[in-house]
């Protein structure tokens, strides 16, 4: 493995997850889709550096060279974001590096914020909430719920737009592939898996997960099987 992973829940109902990660090795990796929009923070021979990364669309093999740098990741909930950075600008590696203040800080909004840690996450949330840095919209969430609009329906598609950067379709095809993921990493079969996960066949279940995340099923699956 490239990197070494933990993570944590957190208190704050704008974030889904607090990880940090420390790279072991330099190499090759795929960098999977994902819904979310995140900061990520990157500490390496002494430099830090603070990114806001939008969501990805499709997998995207990196050539990492980074040896031994620790990373701070705080992945928000969809529908949440940061204004002055809409998530559709960041899509797709369209990411954003906040300038330096000082090597304990970095400039944000006209003002020196202070880097987070692991442990003030939270705190460091709470004020981004409070300055408006970072806002939610609850429409998203109704959305993905399934629930009836009273808005027009280009009115819903412009919130929804702009607050996660992709539409409600993107997002849908996202998270099937991830519950395919997960049933083929958990020993389903692809069979089985085109069903649970409501693909209209094998090659459809295929060509999702290779867009996705850069791999077939059964290279998925053989990832599970034993030595």
């Amino acid at each position: 493995m490239l990197f070494r992973m933990e993570e944590k829940p957190s208190e704050s109902p704008f974030v889904e997850r607090i990880w940090r990660a420390q790279s072991e090795r330099v190499g090759t990796f795929i960098s999977q889709s994902k819904a979310n929009s995140e900061i990520v923070l990157t500490r390496y021979q002494g430099k830090t550096t603070l990114t806001v990364r939008g969501p990805e669309t499709k997998a995207t093999t990196l050539d990492y060279q980074l040896l031994g740098a620790e990373y701070l990741g705080i992945t928000f909930k969809l529908g949440t974001f940061m204004p002055q950075l809409p998530p559709a600008n960041l899509r797709d590696w369209g990411n954003v590096d906040l300038p330096e203040a000082s090597r304990r800080s970095f400039w944000l909004h006209g003002s020196a914020w202070q880097f987070p840690n692991y442990e003030n996450v939270d705190t460091f949330i709470a004020r981004l909430v409070r300055e408006q840095l970072l806002v939610t919209d609850p429409l998203v969430d109704e959305v993905l719920r399934g629930r009836s609009q009273v808005l027009s329906v280009r009115s819903v598609q412009y919130r929804f737009l702009k607050a996660t950067g992709l539409t409600n379709k993107i997002i849908y095809q996202i998270t099937r592939a991830r519950q395919a993921y997960a049933l083929l990493a958990q020993g389903s079969t692809i069979l089985d898996t085109v069903f649970e996960a409501g693909y209209a066949d094998q090659p459809h279940l295929t060509r999702s997960l290779k867009r996705f995340f850069g791999q077939t099923p059964a290279q998925i699956a053989s990832q599970n099987l034993p030595e």
